[in-house]
């Protein structure tokens, strides 16, 4: 018809929906736990199964690369912490050696020639 403007196209698809990681994170543990099924999580946050299975691929594959990351046994921090603190207390307990030993050989010797 002349003089009319031609409609868009109409569009099924839903608008982009963002998530939050809290929300992901409360998605992933209902749907861990069995609470929701995928398609109920899905319905429940505005987005499609796809993205839920996605969601849970990620959630998985970082649960799994933080586990083997950690290792077992107290953190290393720890023992180079009280390695290190044992270190200062020799390096303390020498010096203070030392000193003793100074003051004894200024003692025993006696004044140094060319301090008089």
């Amino acid at each position: 018809m002349p003089g009319s403007t031609p409609t868009p196209p109409t569009s099924s698809r839903r608008p982009k929906r963002y998530l939050s990681p809290e929300q992901k994170y409360e998605i992933w543990l209902k749907t861990l736990t069995g609470e929701w099924s995928s398609a109920e999580a899905a319905a429940r946050a505005g987005v499609d199964r796809g993205t839920i299975m996605t969601l849970r691929k990620v959630a998985k594959d970082g649960a799994i690369a933080a586990l083997q990351a950690s290792a077992p046994g107290r953190p290393r921090r720890q023992a180079e912490d009280a390695e290190l603190a044992a270190l200062r207390a020799e390096n303390a307990r020498l010096q203070s050696t030392v000193v003793e030993l100074s003051i004894e050989n200024v003692a025993l010797r006696g004044k140094a020639p060319w301090a008089s």
